[in-house]
C-alpha cells in the first residue's frame, strides 16, 4: 500500500511564499512521476507542476509547469527520499485552491498506477 502525505499549506498574503512538501511511503518499487495538481472551488482540477524520474523507462527527465505559474513556482524532487516539494513565490489570489500531491508509482506487488494525497489548502488573501 502506498501513501502520499502533503504538508505546508496555509494562509498567505498576495506576493508571499509557501512551500508544499509531499512524501510517498509504502511498498514502492519505482516512482516515474511526482507532481502537484490543484482544484479551486467551482473549477476542474488542473496540473500545476510535474517532475519525472531520471531513470524512468517511459518518461524523459523533465519538468512541466502550467503557464500561469511559470517563473513563480519551482518543483523539486528527492528521489532517494521519495519526496517532492513545490516552492511557490509571488503568490496571487487566483492561486487559492486545494493542492494535491500526485505520483505514478510501481509498487512491489502492483503494476504502475496513479496515487494521490489527501490535499492541502492554500489560501492567498489580504
Amino acid at each position: 500500500q502506498v501513501q502520499l502525505v502533503e504538508s505546508g499549506g496555509g494562509l498567505v498574503q498576495p506576493g508571499g511564499s509557501l512551500r508544499l512538501s509531499c512524501a510517498a511511503s509504502g511498498s514502492i518499487f519505482n516512482i516515474d512521476v511526482m507532481g502537484w495538481y490543484r482544484q479551486a472551488p467551482g473549477k476542474e482540477r488542473e496540473m500545476v507542476a510535474r517532475i519525472t524520474s531520471r531513470s524512468s523507462t517511459y518518461y524523459r527527465s523533465s519538468t512541466y509547469y502550467v503557464d500561469s505559474v511559470k517563473g513563480r513556482f519551482t518543483i523539486s524532487r528527492d528521489s532517494a527520499k521519495n519526496t517532492v516539494d513545490l516552492q511557490m513565490n509571488s503568490l496571487k489570489p487566483e492561486d487559492t485552491a486545494v493542492y494535491f500531491c500526485y505520483a505514478v508509482i510501481r509498487t512491489t506487488t502492483q503494476p504502475t498506477g496513479d496515487y494521490w494525497g489527501q490535499g492541502t489548502q492554500v489560501t492567498v488573501s489580504s
